[in-house]
């Protein structure tokens, strides 16, 4: 079973993507800000991540430099409300952007995609 983390500040969010996720047949992980995130990356090892940008302390542009810098072969999916920040050229580094929405069709065929 493929594993995913998702990193998002609100709970609302980590728990709907869980349960969605898991209900598509992935193992699902979550972290509620990017330093739970990197400890648990270095647990789980999961096969991707969903990174949210906009979190309090360190934001989705520094966790996913930081990431890049160690797993360069990870598939991350940038998962926001801002789909203005697309363009922004720290979001270059991810797989794919997705802006949210309650249809969480978009990221799981992301995902879907990534995992192939």
């Amino acid at each position: 079973m493929r594993k995913i983390l998702v990193v998002d500040d609100e709970e609302a969010i980590r728990l709907l993507y869980k349960e969605e996720l898991t209900e598509a047949g992935y193992d699902v992980d979550v972290a509620k800000d990017g330093a739970e995130a990197l400890r648990k990356l270095e647990q789980t090892q999961p096969d991707l991540m969903t990174i949210d940008l906009r979190m309090p302390g360190m934001d989705g542009i520094e966790l996913l430099s930081r990431v890049r810098a160690k797993y360069r072969e990870l598939p991350i999916v940038i998962s926001t409300a801002y789909g203005d920040l697309r363009s922004e050229f720290g979001t270059w580094a991810s797989d794919a952007y997705v802006t949210k929405s309650a249809d969480l069709q978009e990221l799981k065929s992301k995902i879907a995609e990534l995992l192939k």
